[in-house]
């Protein structure tokens, strides 16, 4: 027989042991930018059990765990990780790109990278072969101590269009080349579990051709028909414009031939359209290195890249390829357009998040998310409205409940920043620590 006096003893042992489990952590004496769009609070601090906030609020009211391990950030600013709605993972290294680079470790590569600047969350469009979900629902199962990964497996394409495997190839792209075969293409993804479906609309300036809209409206009525939300590249407004009528759920770039109208407007907040990702930062880096770019010089930038890989942007070889491309001409205006079109949408009221089409050459997995989110600035947005975009509306275009903003019972992802970001957005870039479900990767 066990006498009580063991019995307790080993409660006790128990007892201990869920505490140490809980790895209970406690925050205090920063600045809280909540991800909410509630002004920055002063002498905040929070209380992290198992990986998720159980309580955050005033210093003053804050009352110790007796277990937790507390840290002191009086001075800094804490604010939750970025959601990055539009980037592409595992296919380039370096400068180079090819589906043949793309394993388990060039992923992975890519999450670390994208965390170790306060990226926390990417929706990964439309180039990512199966391996993907082994990841995913990884780390759905447990603590990543990676970037969160959605993703929108492979997207769609027109055949003799652009996107997918046709710019890329090697992968694996479905491609589609009349409205009959949309709907296997389709129920091979929701197979799959992918959390979006994706496809490309765009003809690469006249070079290829552009997907018809019965094909379109196929593809998105049947990606609803498997419970699939749908995004797609788009780039022409007369594009958009017949897509958010035929139900689209997302754009994945700002519209960039001409300024929207109000009957796009119109048809975008009756259908909750949102423009999921203006990556804004894709149109910038197409013309980024005609000279030596001046990140090129940035220890935030170069603290993420191989010495061969600056070496090679600033080569003049590397600048006379930039300068060659037919196109160069039309990336200053396009972003300019871009940028005119964020602000128009958002003063009407339309739906945006924060997106950056990162993870092919030239355009760098988390420096670039920072580029987005000055340019978004620059656009005629508040800091606080970038910060938003880029954190709980995110997670709220996601439906990741447990994401995007620093309350209680959310995940524990957040940027500990040295400087306010309200007040300069550059100031994101002022990275003292990442945490992700609670546990500090950076």
């Amino acid at each position: 027989m066990i006498s009580n006096t063991w019995r307790n003893f080993a409660g006790l042992i128990l007892l201990s042991a869920l505490s140490l489990s809980g790895e209970v952590k406690v925050l205090r004496n920063f600045t809280l930018i909540d991800g909410t769009g509630k002004s920055p609070a002063a002498s905040s601090a929070m209380i992290i059990d198992n990986g998720r906030i159980t309580w955050v609020g005033p210093v003053a009211q804050l009352k110790v765990p007796a277990s937790a391990v507390v840290t002191d950030l009086t001075g800094k600013f804490v604010m939750p990780g970025i959601i990055n709605l539009h980037g592409h993972l595992g296919n380039t290294v370096g400068l180079v790109q090819d589906s043949n680079l793309y394993t388990k470790e060039s992923v992975e590569h890519d999450l670390k990278t994208y965390a170790s600047y306060g990226v926390t969350t990417v929706l990964s469009l439309g180039i990512d072969k199966d391996l993907i979900f082994d990841i995913r629902d990884r780390q759905r199962a447990g603590r990543p101590s990676e970037t969160r990964v959605y993703t929108a497996g492979l997207g769609l394409v027109y055949k003799g269009g652009f996107g997918g495997g046709l710019s890329l190839p090697g992968v694996p792209t479905p491609i589609i080349g009349a409205v009959s075969e949309v709907d296997p293409a389709v129920a091979q993804q929701a197979r799959k579990k992918a959390d979006f479906l994706k496809f490309w609309t765009d003809d690469n300036y006249g070079a290829v051709k552009r997907m018809p809209y019965d094909i379109s409206k196929a593809i998105i009525e049947t990606g609803h028909k498997y419970g699939l939300r749908v995004i797609a590249h788009v780039f022409y407004l007369e594009d958009a414009q017949h897509l958010v009528d035929q139900g689209i759920d997302a754009l994945a770039h700002s519209i960039r031939d001409k300024p929207v109208d109000s009957a796009l407007i119109a048809s975008m907040k009756r259908h909750n359209t949102w423009l999921a990702a203006p990556t804004l930062s894709r149109e910038d880096a197409l013309f980024a290195y005609l000279k030596t770019p001046a990140f090129a010089s940035d220890p935030f930038f170069t603290r993420g890249v191989s010495p061969d890989v600056l070496k090679t942007i600033t080569s003049p070889e590397f600048q006379k390829k930039a300068a060659a491309d037919p196109n160069i001409s039309h990336y200053p205006e396009t972003l300019k357009i871009g940028m005119k079109n964020l602000k128009a949408l958002a003063d009407a009221g339309v739906r945006y998040g924060m997106g950056t089409d990162t993870g092919v050459p030239g355009r760098f997995q988390g420096f670039f998310e920072h580029v987005e989110l000055e340019l978004m600035v620059q656009a005629g947005l508040t800091p606080m409205q970038a910060i938003v975009a880029a954190t709980g509306s995110g997670a709220e275009f996601l439906k990741a409940k447990d994401l995007g903003t620093l309350e209680p019972s959310k995940w524990a992802d957040l940027i500990v920043l040295g400087k306010n970001p309200v007040t300069d957005i550059k100031n994101t870039r002022t990275i003292e620590a990442v945490f992700l479900a609670g546990n500090k990767v950076y």
